[in-house]
């Protein structure tokens, strides 16, 4: 079972800066990609930034040129940075995971608990 447990949500300013952690349980699986996904209040749940394996990035494209996600294989960890952070950025962040499991020779997605962001005006 693969678990993802994410940190770094909370309370910032309009044009202030947060930055999130996922870390990924260590097991026998590979991890293909990972990324960040976010739902506020009455919306539906969309991507907001995904990195692969190889290191290819993309962005929505509401926050292309404020966030970064970047990776750290050695410890199955993804960051994203949040800057000139907006109203609109609100929402509950979930950390998503495409893992290839070894021994069973499939792929699933594993998702964490998400962690709330909250921008005020």
């Amino acid at each position: 079972q693969v678990q993802l447990v994410e940190s770094g949500g909370g309370l910032v300013q309009a044009g202030g800066s947060l930055r999130l952690s996922c870390a990924a349980s260590r097991g026998a699986f590979s991890i293909n990609a990972m990324g960040w996904y976010r739902q506020a209040p009455g919306k539906q749940r969309e991507l907001v930034a995904r990195i692969i394996s190889g290191g290819s990035t993309n962005y929505a494209d509401s926050v292309k040129g404020r966030f970064t996600i970047s990776r750290d294989n050695a410890k199955n960890t993804v960051y994203l940075r949040m800057d000139d952070l907006k109203s609109e950025d609100t929402a509950v962040y979930y950390c998503n995971a495409n893992i290839r499991r070894i021994l069973l020779g499939d792929i699933v997605e594993a998702w964490g608990q998400g962690t709330q962001v909250t921008v005020s005006p």
